[in-house]
């Protein structure tokens, strides 16, 4: 990589070509002022812009220092670049206070394809489409042709459409081998949609801008990682089974685990989210959002949470950074002046459904105390094993927050201070490694403070922008930005109107989850009204089969998540970051790498017992026949219980992969 200028015209050149150019008849940047408009409704953002005002820059000044380059914007922006080797820092200082918005514009090739933006749940490849990134409920349905989503939208607000995500992030990696990482946190729109550039908007100057090279996506992973960090290694105990997500209190939540176990479901946890308590809405059964043990549903817990450790099985909750306001720590946080405010120091709660909330300002170092403080109390101290830290994207712009920064600039890094108040906890009470927790939210940041991303709550159903295939796509998107272990609620979470889970759908999750780090199922919203393994002899059968075979693949998976801490290489990889040649391996969202020797094509929709698969150039063993393939693409056949999963024949795990077919092999 490297500057080169001419005159007050310069490029940053890549190896293949430029990847940003200035010159008065390609500005680089664009400046200008913006006026916004934005509605919250329990977490689903209405955000429009009238852009009053933007103007091309030109450069009037280029100086050369010992570190690198300054160069002078027509007097409203100053920028710092430094290049060293295949790196290059672009630092920006605001030099007009109007400004509010700004554009960059980075060099794109016709056939070039982008990943990332953080968990993208639609579509894998950017290109063709713009991006705001903004941290939200991702809506139901998600998809503006379909009724779910028109009604969704009338009634509640919430149908959301393909861009909306738990986890935005200003990243994105280009097939041309950069990766491209913004810091900055204000509200962005990445537009992939022109042939001879991409057009990246913020809300905000941003502070810096990182570029990098690499010959390879995978030496590229690690680089991106360098920078932002790496999650660390899964706990040992949680190969050992799936997670089994019950509740209802304690007879009923141990009472189902054994009725597993008896059936011959290898269980590793117990996940009662509802530990705490619940409160009942027309949306469903909800939770008590009080912190604390619910001795009145869960009487005996810790002597139980004891009993079932010593079986090999551990016990797992739920939190998240908000307060309902009719609860003891609401009071006591109320007391200490721990909340977010209004912009006149009146209390400020949140609806989040038929109940109302208070935010904790992580912002206050006193209330991050008292927050972790009960992390480290209530769940750690308790027992817990794990946890999902649900939430952390509701933030409202129109609060006060103690550190005085707008909150249209802590939206979206809420999250990762909610990651980070949980991974202390951890770290300062020396559990890092045996506890888990798993969030949906993120954020920069995540990549280093949270444990285990789980794709959020996607309908019970075959949608491919909400349901079963949405998975996938988060898990490949996510993974490109650097957070590598990723999961999700087997079977769906929402479950609206008639939409209802069917045993069908439960299953082909199952057979897709085997093959992901961590299995856990969920009751959903709606436990009484959907279908539910536990219920159904056959399925519990096809269950624990395939929870078996995710345990007998435990040394190769428990390889793959070390080389995520260590390289950033996520788990679950897109065909083309081993497969750099074949030009069809960039575009396929619905198949992925299990590490490097396993290839993954889930069935994906409803009534389907064969799907098209993709082998990339190698030759290829199926694990459910034992049947020989070569590269190409090939019509397999699927019934439930043998999904299309392929291993390389010279995998290092051969043997391995070789005692799963013959063990579990289709008669």
């Amino acid at each position: 990589m490297k500057f080169v200028k001419n005159g007050l015209d310069f490029e940053i050149e890549l190896k293949n070509g430029s990847v940003l150019k200035q010159n008065e008849a390609m500005p680089m940047l664009y400046v200008g002022y913006g006026e916004p408009s934005i509605e919250m409704y329990r977490g689903n953002f209405k955000i429009e812009d009238y852009v009053v005002e933007r103007y091309p820059l030109k450069v009037t000044e280029i100086v050369e220092t010992d570190l690198g380059y300054e160069v002078n914007f027509s007097g409203e922006i100053k920028s710092y670049i430094y290049i060293q080797d295949d790196e290059a820092k672009i630092g920006f200082e605001k030099l007009n206070p109007k400004i509010n918005r700004f554009w960059l514009r980075v060099l794109a090739d016709t056939d070039e394809k982008c990943y990332g933006c953080g968990e993208q749940m639609s579509y894998f490849n950017l290109r063709g489409r713009h991006f705001p990134l903004w941290s939200s409920e991702p809506g139901v349905g998600r998809d503006k042709s379909t009724y779910l989503t028109w009604r969704y939208d009338q009634e509640a607000k919430a149908g959301g459409d393909y861009y909306n995500t738990n986890y935005p992030q200003a990243t994105y990696v280009s097939s041309r081998h950069y990766y491209l990482h913004t810091d900055c946190t204000a509200y962005a729109d990445f537009d992939f949609r022109h042939e001879a550039y991409h057009e990246l908007q913020y809300w905000e100057v941003p502070d810096h801008i990182h570029i990098a090279e690499a010959d390879t996506f995978l030496e590229l992973m690690t680089k991106l990682t360098d920078l932002l960090g790496r999650q660390p290694e899964l706990p040992d105990w949680i190969y050992d089974g799936a997670i089994i997500g019950v509740q209802g209190g304690t007879d009923r939540s141990f009472g189902l685990t054994d009725r597993s176990v008896e059936n011959g479901i290898k269980v590793c946890g117990i996940w009662c989210q509802d530990w705490e308590g619940k409160r009942v809405t027309s949306f469903g059964k909800r939770l008590q959002w009080d912190w604390r043990w619910n001795e009145e549903m869960y009487p005996n817990l810790p002597e139980k949470m004891k009993e079932y450790r010593e079986k090999g099985i551990r016990f797992l909750g739920y939190i998240n950074p908000y307060l309902v306001n009719d609860g003891v720590l609401y009071k006591e946080g109320k007391e200490k002046g721990y909340f977010a405010t209004a912009e006149d120091g009146s209390d400020y709660l949140v609806d989040f459904g038929e109940f109302y909330c208070g935010v904790v300002d992580f912002t206050n170092p006193d209330a991050y105390e008292w927050f972790k403080g009960i992390i480290k109390k209530n769940l750690i101290e308790f027992g817990l094993s794990g946890w999902m830290a649900d939430f952390g994207e509701y933030l409202p712009t129109d609060l006060k927050l103690h550190n005085g920064v707008s909150p249209m600039l802590e939206h979206n890094h809420w999250p990762a201070l909610w990651a980070k108040c949980n991974y202390d906890a951890l770290k300062e009470t020396g559990t890092l490694g045996e506890i888990v927790y798993f969030m949906r939210a993120g954020a920069t940041g995540s990549q280093k403070y949270c444990t285990l991303m789980w794709a959020g709550d996607q309908s019970v159903d075959f949608t491919l922008h909400d349901g079963l295939a949405t998975v996938m796509v988060g898990a490949l998107s996510v993974g490109m930005c650097g957070c590598g272990l990723h999961h999700s609620d087997i079977g769906g979470y929402t479950s609206i109107y008639d939409n209802i889970r069917t045993k069908e759908l439960f299953e082909r999750w199952t057979e897709m989850a085997a093959f992901t780090p961590v299995m856990r199922t969920h009751e959903g919203n709606r436990p009484d009204t959907n279908f539910q393994y536990y219920d159904d002899v056959d399925t519990m059968k096809m269950f624990a089969r395939m929870t078996d075979i995710h345990v007998d693949l435990k040394d190769y998976i428990r390889e793959a998540v070390k080389e995520n801490a260590g390289k950033g290489i996520p788990v679950q990889r897109p065909l083309f970051m081993h497969y750099e040649d074949e030009k069809e391996a960039y575009d396929i969202q619905t198949e992925y790498l299990f590490g490097r020797d396993m290839l993954v094509a889930p069935v994906y929709l409803e009534g389907a017992q064969s799907r098209s698969v993709y082998l990339p150039e190698d030759t290829w063993i199926h694990l459910f026949t034992g049947e020989l393939y070569g590269g190409g693409t090939y019509e397999i056949e699927a019934p439930i219980g043998y999904p299309p999963v392929f291993y390389r024949k010279d995998a290092g795990h051969a043997d391995l992969f070789k005692s799963i077919t013959d063990k579990y092999k289709k008669v």
